[in-house]
């Protein structure tokens, strides 16, 4: 519920400044937000990550490829990376469809999967008891574990929402779509953590978990499974790659091209260092580092409320209605 509500809370307001400043990239959003001072940590915090979120697609798409298919890890980052670059060269639009058709699909999956395993395997609450170990995670203490979850996320979209909020002609657009937004990313990871959870400790052997409950399933489900969530791991390099050349260039510009083709060549390199290894060590660093953009953000919402709270006094107003 927490992460459901920052979700859209943060993220509507990336939005509707994004649409306010007619931002370009996250910079415009990231500096009004935090200040010259604050803006310019932030700005390289977000610079650096999404760099490395790009690199740690590239792994996971290897880990799938092999653990799945069979086939080269190599081939597989190779092959993510290469569309990846294709993609980008494509201008914000091309990225844009890209996430827009293959999200909702992404979504519906994991939902089947998820709904399916735990009507096969009832989740038995006295054995995740016995094999939890909460002082052994990244974050111990859930709350800022999911304040910690929301901030990596939102740290790697921000590159995505600050210029989508721009394209807005309508900010009914904007407030449905962070709602919407947050639900579904919130219902999404309830869904994969209640599957994890009917399937341990078999499923702490694998990179990727949610392939092997689908394997549980069928192996049309695993196979299909496989592929939605290479789409998925796509689009998250395809933004995180976007984001990370917008941030020094402009899409018109001429060097635009070879900083697009040189970052992929180098992250593809990078990639071979693994996915889990990528994921434990990278996450929960961009989550702690990301607070300070939320807290810039938030800051930004407070001190400006003519620019962002509208829409969240039409959101109230609403509710008020409906009681």
């Amino acid at each position: 519920m927490l992460v459901t509500l920052l979700f859209g809370f943060f993220g509507l307001i990336i939005l509707r400044l994004g649409n306010s400043l007619q931002a370009q990239s996250y910079r415009e959003v990231i500096n009004h937000a935090g200040g010259r001072w604050l803006g310019s940590v932030i700005d390289a915090v977000i610079t650096f990550f999404l760099f490395g979120a790009l690199t740690a697609m590239a792994a996971g798409a290897g880990a799938i490829f092999t653990e799945q298919f069979g086939l080269s890890h190599l081939f597989g980052s190779l092959i993510i990376t290469g569309i990846t670059i294709f993609t980008v060269l494509l201008g914000v639009h091309g990225v844009i469809n890209s996430i827009s058709y293959i999200v909702p699909v992404l979504l519906v999956s994991v939902l089947g999967i998820s709904i399916i395993s735990l009507v096969n395997t009832p989740l038995d609450f006295g054995a995740v008891r016995q094999w939890a170990q909460p002082s052994r995670a990244p974050v111990p203490f859930w709350p800022l574990s999911a304040v910690n979850y929301v901030s990596y996320n939102m740290v790697l979209s921000v590159a995505i929402l600050a210029p989508l909020g721009r394209l807005a002609q309508n900010p009914q657009t904007l407030n449905k779509g962070a709602f919407y937004g947050g639900i579904g990313l919130g219902v999404s990871a309830l869904a994969i953590q209640l599957a994890l959870l009917t399937n341990i400790p078999a499923i702490s052997g694998y990179e990727v978990p949610m392939i092997y409950i689908a394997s549980q399933i069928s192996p049309v489900f695993q196979f299909g499974y496989s592929i939605v969530l290479l789409l998925e791991v796509y689009t998250t390099a395809v933004g995180s790659l976007y984001g990370f050349i917008i941030r020094f260039t402009q899409q018109e510009s001429a060097r635009f091209k070879w900083l697009v083709i040189g970052t992929g060549v180098v992250a593809f390199a990078a990639s071979q260092l693994g996915f889990s290894n990528l994921v434990r060590i990278l996450y929960p660093a961009v989550g702690y580092a990301g607070l300070l953009m939320l807290g810039g953000l938030l800051y930004g919402f407070l001190k400006e409320p003519p620019v962002m709270q509208p829409a969240f006094k039409r959101i109230k107003l609403k509710g008020k209605k409906k009681h």
